[in-house]
């Protein structure tokens, strides 16, 4: 059988599992549904699960459910992966749920309309997905194999359960290998990517370690001690630094973040495009949007999750979620931002003597690209428009501004077309325009 269609064409792949389905329990084997997936089939129904049964046994009230929260130690963790893989906004697809070592529900993220649909299933908080709860399930597979699992449509027992697509990994203690509960992602059939399982995966690996780093006695989300350096920028996301952020520097080949305890965290070049990103726009950015900015049609929002949740994991509360953007505090606080600031304010000059480097002179992105373009055509215009000889030459020096025919045309105005400055700029920005030209050969 063709396992691509799950992908590619999930309501035929779905059809296929469906007649399956119907022979396997009449009795009749089939290659579509395995052995194992079959024999969990068996063990549900001798434990009173029917088919056609709609609602899972419910152990606790809501109410009760938010009391065995706060004492669960996958409290520590469930921010992190909330905001890893959790997609609440107005449009999103998927469900996140967490459950303790048995199966029973305690924590669910998604959007309204994806929550509206778990509750005709009654997919809640304080009901039991295991076995004996409501059959065979991506969670109680989970919980009874200890390994990741996913289950598409009829791979579920219970046929109203045939409109979804699960994907689940327990999480265990790091210290004894005990199972503390399972992290489910689930949805609508066409909610699930080829990269689903692989996120999953990835989000419980995260929460071991955060976990790994609590027992080592360091809190989560708390301060790392000391000034932040290289070396603890990368130490993981137990690892924050000791004050709010001051300040981005983006201009040049080596962005950083700036604490107002005078600490410097290098950025990777991915995470400062995504900064500049931010930076550049005040209502925010949606997952979706930022994997389009940044990989075109192949981008994924669950790698910019995970990479949002490592940004902010490094930088704390100065960067805000749904949408994502930059906190009122640090907006407008990056060094390019600086320069735009000081042009809107008239203060051509200052902007001129603050813009010392292209934005990320080493991204190749189309958006930050289109960025960087901004900021030279901002800045050369208002230099321009200036007629001041000494701020066009000091502009023409830059090597932002060296190719710039206009401000070259516009110097020759004010000091003459046989002056040595003009001549010399003009030979200069007649070779960058051709090197241009030539594809920068």
């Amino acid at each position: 059988m063709d396992h691509g269609l799950k992908f590619s064409d999930p309501a035929a792949y779905s059809r296929v599992l469906r007649r399956a389905h119907e022979l396997v329990i009449s009795g009749v084997p089939r290659p579509e549904i395995p052995e194992l997936l079959a024999s969990s089939w068996r063990r549900s129904m001798a434990l009173g699960i029917s088919p056609d049964q709609h609602s899972p046994r419910h152990l606790h009230e809501v109410s009760e459910v938010l009391e065995l929260r706060r004492e669960h130690r996958l409290q520590q963790v469930m921010p992190a992966l909330s905001e890893l893989l959790a997609d609440d906004s107005s449009d999103g697809r998927h469900l996140l749920v967490l459950t303790d070592a048995g199966g029973e529900i305690l924590w669910r993220v998604g959007s309204a309309q994806v929550l509206r649909r778990a509750d005709r299933l009654e997919f809640s908080e304080g009901a039991d997905w295991s076995e004996a709860g409501i059959g065979t399930n991506a969670i109680s597979e989970a919980v009874v194999t200890g390994r990741p699992v996913q289950l598409f449509s009829a791979e579920h027992l219970v046929r109203t359960h045939h409109e979804w697509a699960c994907t689940a990994a327990p999480i265990t203690d790091p210290s004894t290998g005990r199972l503390l509960g399972v992290l489910d992602v689930s949805g609508p059939l066409e909610s699930l990517t080829a990269d689903t399982l692989r996120m999953v995966r990835c989000a419980v690996s995260m929460a071991e370690a955060l976990l790994r780093t609590s027992d080592a006695g360091t809190s989560l989300g708390a301060p790392s001690p000391g000034p932040v350096s290289r070396q603890s920028s990368r130490t993981g996301p137990a690892a924050r630094p000791t004050s709010a952020v001051e300040s981005l520097e983006l201009l040049g080949d080596q962005p950083a973040a700036v604490f107002r305890n005078g600490s410097r965290v290098p950025l990777t070049l991915r995470r400062a495009e995504i900064l500049a990103l931010l930076d550049s726009r005040t209502q925010g950015w949606s997952a979706e949007e930022l994997a389009y900015e940044l990989h075109g049609d192949a981008g994924i929002a669950a790698s910019i999750r995970t990479e949002m949740f490592r940004v902010r994991s490094l930088l704390g509360d100065a960067i805000a979620s749904n949408p994502y953007r930059l906190d009122k505090g640090l907006a407008g606080r990056s060094d390019a931002g600086r320069v735009l600031r000081l042009l809107r304010g008239g203060n051509v000059a200052a902007a001129l003597e603050a813009y010392r480097a292209p934005l990320l002179s080493r991204s190749g992105n189309m958006a930050v690209q289109l960025l960087r373009d901004r900021l030279d055509l901002a800045l050369g215009a208002a230099v321009r428009a200036s007629t001041d000889p000494a701020l066009i030459i000091r502009w023409l020096s830059t090597d932002m501004g060296s190719a710039d025919m206009q401000a070259v045309d516009a110097l020759g105005k004010l000091v003459g077309r046989n002056d040595a400055r003009y001549l010399s700029f003009s030979a200069g920005a007649a070779a960058a325009e051709a090197k241009l030209a030539r594809g920068g050969t």
